[in-house]
């Protein structure tokens, strides 16, 4: 039975099988017409017209089987099956050996709908005998099968919105079948049981007129059986209210066709009496309701669900595949639709609808169908007699879709991964930064906890980086050989990557004894040869710490890694080296250690840039000169690469070597100058040198072109040194300006190249008075580490360049802090310019050793030393003549002049009287020398200290 079965397609089914199983001779439905009309046959099976023709209408209060079981809502029997009670207007019945049923009992079962009974099953039996129990039960199941597939209704295109057909178009009166409709007059005489009507409606119909003798009860013979009852009914009803009736239904044309016509009519009373009759028009739309069926066809079977309701929300019709989502048609039509139970459920749907006929606007929108894993969507289409609705099933294409999102979403996935790592990778300069990328890139995508790199170099492979592994398991990785027994030895031979998802996995694939550290503590691997230029250049393994099933795409991706890490790690490689002797070469370039000074105690820094293999051209130093006096430098080559720093070490060189000569710090700029200039236009250097005296506490410094020192107290207080320096080296235009500043006793001086102050997102002025606030704060607190020099550049490095900001210049950090020379351990003495002069600084020798408490062979060498540097002075220059004994690390004796020659050692001959007396001096001091001053020069000696 399918949506487009009929009222009378159910009961005749019903009764076939009603008279099959009992084997009675034959079974009639009767459906009630009205309260009045009683109940009128619908459908037979088995008995021939002249039996069913006695039985065509029951009056209710009839005594037979029939009218009793719709009368009591039960079962009924009757031993003899006698005839119904006729009308006066009814043929006579037929003789009684014509009648089967005067010789048959019958069973009646009512046909139960929600408000009472809708008619009756009755079945002739050749028995007199009542029905078993399970026959009884029986023929009431197939009454209750019946019932519930009753429509009570014209078929179902009937219900389709005439708005979806238009309009039809009129016709002239008494145009045939076939034609477009017109109306014709009628007048139903119910009383008189008489049919007054226009006989071109006949032949509009399809009646032949001869065959229709104007009785209303020969007029209820042509109108379709499953329609009788509401047509019979809305008369009644129009009579009884005295008020209207409008009914469309079929009438069967004299070929056994139907034809559909549509009445509209009035009661009519006369003169105050109740209404017998019925006055209106009826017309003919039988044109209208095929395409109503072709229509309701087309939507009763179509793939989508599709239900139309009216302006109250009523549902008018139902096609098959909405029926699966709402219910069957009998439990549908003619409800609200707002109350259907899985109406209920479906989110906004009630809202939207009324707003869809509320604005004329159609909606469409998707929901999941309650108690099903089915996604709908629900198209809202507007009428001006209500509102369609069109129901498509969207899961599987919402399964595609969802399908093509998590494809295109892996693939997205795919890409970012690929582009993240192609990234990291591309800025990974060191192996250190590729085992960082790679740790960062890889390992959480793919929920692994461990990672390996490996390098193969002489059959062995050495530790390139880790993560996720013991210490003690890496040492035992590094210098590992390769073995081909392991699954290292495996991808390395076959160049292939190997995915081990168990341990099991591994013991199937290696079955012996593996002797693999990288194994262990881990649960599932994979290993992936790393290959360049068709060479394999080491292992990387990725590890985790579970079983691990690697999907296709997942190890599609790790190949693919594989090889973006093979071409990485071997540039990461070259860099290293490159790297490595760069920062040798840098190193050897600069001090290799401060030297420990009584004047000075320094500590320095040399902090390349954050990134890149070139070296730089800033260098700083330390020289000792004689007198205790310490030289201090630091110096800056524009640029990087080799040629800057060639040049600082040629520098470096030239300073130490002027610095031997003791020339003052303008003349040692002067040299540089010079020395730069013949460099080329393009080469440009920063560079200051001073130099400290500890016997009256002064640095004196020249500066080409450098940052100012910062200069701090014992108090704390520190300030940068802001006098105007002169234009760098091979730019500038000598003579340079030379300055005087006084450190006391635990000063702290700070020299610096720009890398330390000038950084991105540091102008060099916040860097500098950030570098001048540091190193006050650091010395401020008496109680930290920072008094010292060592300590101090710690804090400054820490402060002004953090481990997370790079910087693009290398940066050299210089800081010294003074020790002056006690008054004590000085003594000064004026000699006259004639012979005794020697005598008496003999003498003053003597005097000072004994308040030193100095050891007589040193006296006797000092006094010898003595004696000779005031005697050559006595014969070769001028006065005044002045010696001075400073007690330091060493003895230091140093005797000045006036006069500007520079003492030489001179081989002296067997035959000479003189000569040998400066190397007398050279082989009683450790060092001696001579340096100018402003007024002359001063032969000095260093002489050690008795222990």
């Amino acid at each position: 039975m399918d949506d487009q079965t009929t009222d009378t397609d159910v009961l005749t089914a019903a009764a076939q099988h009603a008279t099959a199983a009992l084997g009675g001779f034959g079974a009639m439905g009767h459906l009630s017409a009205s309260a009045s009309r009683g109940l009128h046959l619908i459908a037979s099976s088995g008995l021939p017209r002249a039996v069913t023709r006695n039985w065509e209408d029951i009056r209710i209060t009839d005594s037979v089987a029939p009218a009793r079981a719709f009368r009591t809502g039960e079962f009924a029997f009757a031993s003899t099956a006698n005839r119904p009670e006729r009308n006066p207007s009814d043929p006579p019945h037929p003789s009684p050996a014509a009648d089967v049923s005067a010789r048959s009992a019958m069973a009646a079962v009512p046909l139960s709908g929600p408000d009472g009974p809708l008619g009756v099953l009755s079945v002739l039996l050749p028995v007199t005998d009542a029905l078993s129990a399970e026959e009884r039960t029986f023929l009431g199941e197939v009454a209750r099968w019946a019932a519930e597939r009753l429509r009570l209704a014209p078929p179902t295109p009937d219900t389709v919105s005439r708005t979806l057909l238009g309009t039809p178009p009129e016709r002239a009166p008494g145009q045939g079948p076939g034609e477009t409709s017109t109306e014709f007059e009628f007048e139903f005489d119910v009383q008189a049981n008489e049919v007054v009507l226009d006989e071109r409606l006949l032949d509009a119909i399809g009646i032949e007129r001869e065959t229709f003798d104007g009785r209303l009860s020969t007029f209820d013979d042509y109108v379709h059986p499953d329609d009788l009852p509401w047509v019979v009914g809305d008369v009644e009803q129009a009579l009884r209210t005295r008020g209207r009736a409008d009914s469309e239904y079929r009438v069967r044309r004299s070929d056994g066709t139907y034809a559909w016509v549509r009445f509209r009519g009035r009661a009519v009373s006369h003169r105050g009496s109740e209404p017998t009759r019925l006055v209106g028009t009826m017309s003919y739309t039988t044109e209208t309701h095929a395409a109503l069926e072709s229509v309701g066809r087309a939507l009763a079977h179509m793939s989508d669900g599709f239900l139309s309701v009216d302006r109250d929300g009523r549902i008018g019709f139902v096609n098959v595949a909405a029926e699966r989502l709402f219910g069957r048609p009998r439990d549908l039509v003619g409800r609200s639709l707002w109350g259907v139970y899985v109406v209920r459920k479906v989110p906004l749907l009630e809202e939207r609808s009324r707003r869809a006929v509320a604005t004329g606007v159609p909606d469409g929108f998707e929901v999941p169908w309650p108690d099903t894993d089915r996604w709908y969507h629900l198209r809202l289409v507007p009428l001006a007699d209500g509102l369609t609705l069109y129901i498509t099933d969207v899961t599987e294409r919402r399964l595609r879709e969802a399908e093509r999102a998590a494809a295109e979403r892996a693939a997205a996935e795919r890409a970012a991964f690929t582009t993240r790592l192609t990234r990291a990778l591309a800025e990974a300069t060191t192996t250190r930064d590729v085992t960082a990328a790679v740790a960062e890139s890889v390992l959480p995508p793919l929920h692994a906890t461990g990672l390996v790199i490996l390098a193969l170099g002489n059959e062995r492979l050495d530790l390139v980086g880790s993560v996720g592994y013991p210490p003690a398991l890496l040492d035992r990785l590094h210098g590992m050989p390769v073995v081909a027994a392991t699954p290292l030895g495996e991808v390395l031979r076959t160049r292939a990557p190997k995915f081990i998802e168990s341990p099991e996995d591994l013991v199937a694939g290696h079955p012996g004894p593996v002797d693999c550290p990288i194994t262990e503590g881990k649960q599932a691997w994979a290993f992936l040869p790393l290959i360049v230029s068709g060479r394999e250049i080491g292992v990387v393994v990725v590890s985790f710490d579970r079983p691990r099933h690697l999907t296709g795409d997942e190890r599609s991706l790790l190949t693919v890694f594989g090889g973006q890490l093979a071409h990485t790690l071997e540039r990461a490689r070259q860099y290293d080296v490159a790297t490595t002797r760069a920062r040798d070469l840098q190193n050897a370039l600069l001090p290799r250690a401060l030297p420990s000074l009584p004047a000075i105690t320094a500590a320095a820094r040399y902090l390349p840039a954050g990134h890149g293999a070139d070296i730089g051209g800033d260098w700083y130093d330390i020289i000792p000169l004689s007198g205790d006096r310490v030289a201090l430098v630091i110096g800056d080559v524009m640029g990087h690469g080799m040629p800057e720093a060639a040049t600082m070490g040629r520098l470096r060189t030239a300073v130490r070597t002027l610095s031997d000569l003791e020339l003052p710090p303008d003349d040692v700029l002067t040299r540089l100058d010079d020395i730069v200039g013949e460099l080329g236009e393009e080469s440009f250097v920063t560079c200051l040198y001073g130099v400290y005296d500890p016997t009256t506490q002064i640095l004196t410094y020249a500066n080409a072109g450098h940052l100012p020192p910062v200069v701090a107290h014992r108090d704390g207080t520190a300030s940068l040194l802001t006098f105007d320096p002169d234009p760098p080296l091979g730019i500038a235009a000598p003579p340079f300006g030379v300055h005087d500043v006084s450190l006391p006793d635990g000063s702290f001086v700070v020299l610096y190249t720009d890398g330390l102050v000038e950084t991105p997102g540091l102008n060099i002025d916040k860097g500098l008075r950030h570098l001048t606030e540091t190193v006050a704060a650091a010395l401020a607190d008496r109680d930290g580490p920072a008094r010292e020099p060592d300590e101090l550049c710690d804090a400054v490095t820490a402060a002004l360049l953090p481990e997370h900001r790079r910087t693009t210049d290398d940066t050299a950090l210089l800081v010294a802090r003074t020790c002056s020379l006690s008054p004590g351990d000085i003594a000064t003495w004026a000699l006259p310019e004639d012979p005794t002069a020697a005598g008496q600084a003999r003498h003053h020798v003597h005097e000072q050793f004994r308040i030193w408490h100095l050891g007589e062979e040193l006296e006797m060498a000092t006094e010898l030393i003595v004696s000779e540097l005031v005697g050559n002075v006595i014969r070769h220059a001028t006065g005044p003549i002045q010696l001075r004994l400073l007690r330091s690390r060493t003895l230091i004796c140093e005797v000045t002049d006036g006069s500007l020659t520079t003492p030489h050692i001179r081989h002296a001959h067997a035959t000479d009287e003189g000569g040998r007396g400066l190397q007398l001096v050279a082989a009683m001091a450790q060092r001696w020398g001579t340096r100018y001053t402003l007024t002359g020069k001063c032969i000095w000696t260093e002489q050690a200290l008795d222990a």
